[in-house]
């Protein structure tokens, strides 16, 4: 006691600026260890350059002819991954299936749960930073023989203890931050890789409803051909009942027939599949009604999909597709793996203390003199591992390597789907432009055959040579057309369309910018 007064004597004989000192000195090093808690050893982030071309290839194969229907996808000016797949899909029908797939399909639910699965794990990580708090109560119980005790008597004794707890890690190298990072940006990948699923969708929705009316057009062809061609079976066998057709005329007439029955299943199978694929696609049966327009008969639209869709500059692809971000992120994430990597070799720094009531009886904790609390800062310093460490940072090392190599593929395989579009949009014209000349060729044909054949200039085979001919150019026809209007939807797709419903005004964010921001 005569200590403890000297001391405080001693303290308030000291000078006013020696007495404020030492609060100081307290209050710099929590000040101190704050701003050490809040740096990390995270290199410094660039993104690496784009391994393509800063434009897309010119040339013959990429320029629309002049005669080429173009039309516009929406208001000049407006990015093609801002259109709204409501304004490049304007076909009502189309828009329900769209509709439909983005609330039910189970690929894209699967990819959303990820995306919060993804959140909630960034959450556990972060919640590292601050420390952690909790309530208790114990109670032990011991029994001492008599043997081991100075009255010869067991004893049985007991402990309650009732407090709180603490636990915190002084994060001063930045380990727990560059985990948090990590974690963040793990999450923001997945983020995009859900957009990326959703472009994906979209696309596959128009490509299969594409697809569908292709082959109802095509199995309306065959039923026309196949009636045509029977008509003709009819006729070549009263001639042949006649004695004026010989038993090859007759022969060869029911090739033509048996060949359209063929092609005639098989479309009819193809239109069965294509519904098939689309409630796949849709992840619920189609309503009944809904169900009713498509199996209506139908035909291809050739003005179902705008044509003018603006390609842009490779370097939009950047902050346009969601895939090449999902990448730039796993990216990020990798290098702020590296921090955690290099703060794994300095001291860890932990703060346990416990404060409470204890005592030997129940009745007794809250009594006066039971306080009770403890307090055990720790520090610990790698010495040695056997190489673990270092092992460790080479191996983050090596993997911000992968991501970088993983990024630039993600680039060079936009640029090359792009490319690829363009080249189809630059050449599907001109070859529809050809088929249709072939087409009404071979129609000239067939008829001046069938006016020989009336007039007895030529034979039946020469009929049905052309006829085979005109319905293989009508098949080619239409699935040409078919690959026009799929490849401008793999165009909108391949550079970043379908995120939204509705196009983006030019003053609006581009895609991926709008994105869930997490702040640390």
């Amino acid at each position: 006691m005569n200590a403890l007064v000297m001391h405080k004597n001693k303290m308030s004989s000291l000078p006013s600026p020696l007495r404020v000192l030492r609060p100081a000195r307290l209050a710099l090093a929590v000040a101190l260890a704050t701003a050490l808690a809040g740096c990390t050893l995270i290199p410094d982030y660039q993104r690496p350059d784009a391994p393509v071309d800063a434009a897309y290839p010119a040339g013959a194969a990429y320029t629309m002819p002049a005669n080429a229907a173009s039309k516009p996808a929406s208001q000049a000016g407006v990015p093609t991954a801002d259109i709204g797949w409501r304004e490049m899909f304007p076909d009502p029908l189309l828009q329900q299936l769209v509709d439909l797939s983005l609330s039910n399909n189970r690929d894209l639910r699967i990819a959303a749960l990820n995306v919060q699965a993804a959140q909630a794990q960034y959450r556990i990580q972060r919640s590292d930073i601050l420390p952690t708090v909790g309530l208790g109560a114990t109670e032990s119980a011991q029994r001492t023989p008599g043997d081991l005790t100075q009255s010869g008597q067991a004893v049985t004794s007991h402990t309650y203890q009732v407090g709180a707890s603490l636990s915190w890690e002084l994060d001063l190298f930045g380990r727990i931050r560059s985990l948090s990072e990590q974690a963040l940006q793990t999450y923001l990948a997945q983020d995009e890789t859900r957009n990326a699923t959703q472009l994906s969708l979209v696309a596959e929705v128009a490509n299969a409803y594409l697809t569908l009316r292709a082959d109802q057009e095509l199995l309306k062809l065959t039923e026309d051909t196949l009636k045509s061609q029977r008509d003709s079976y009819d006729l070549t066998k009263q001639s042949y009942d006649g004695d004026v057709a010989t038993a090859l005329d007759l022969s060869q007439a029911e090739v033509s027939v048996r060949t359209a029955e063929s092609n005639h299943a098989q479309y009819l199978r193809q239109v069965a599949q294509d519904m098939n694929a689309l409630v796949l696609l849709l992840g619920n049966p189609v309503p009944a009604e809904l169900r009713a327009s498509l199996e209506a008969s139908g035909r291809l639209d050739d003005a179902l999909i705008p044509t003018n869709l603006p390609a842009g500059l490779p370097s939009d692809l950047l902050v346009r597709r969601p895939d090449i971000r999902s990448a730039e992120h796993s990216l990020l994430a990798a290098n702020a793996n590296i921090g955690a990597a290099r703060a794994a070799f300095f001291p860890t720094i932990s703060l346990t203390g416990s404060a409470g009531t204890a005592s030997a009886t129940l009745g007794g904790l809250f009594k006066g003199g039971s306080g009770a609390w403890s307090f055990a800062p720790q520090i610990t310093t790698p010495i040695f591992a056997g190489g673990s460490l270092l092992a460790g940072l080479d191996v983050a090392k090596l993997q911000k390597q992968i991501q970088v190599a993983t990024y630039e593929q993600a680039i060079q395989t936009a640029f090359r789907e792009v490319a690829d579009a363009l080249a189809g949009r630059g050449t599907l014209d001109q070859q529809i432009q050809a088929q249709q000349l072939l087409v009404a060729a071979d129609q000239r044909a067939y008829d001046l055959s069938q006016q020989r054949f009336r007039e007895g200039v030529d034979n039946y085979l020469t009929v049905l040579d052309s006829q085979r001919s005109l319905y293989t150019a009508q098949q080619t026809l239409v699935t040409t057309r078919l690959s026009r209007l799929t490849n401008l939807v793999t165009l909108y797709k391949a550079l970043g369309g379908g995120w939204t419903d509705k196009t983006v005004q030019a003053s609006a964010a581009p895609a991926g910018q709008a994105a869930t921001q997490v702040t640390q």
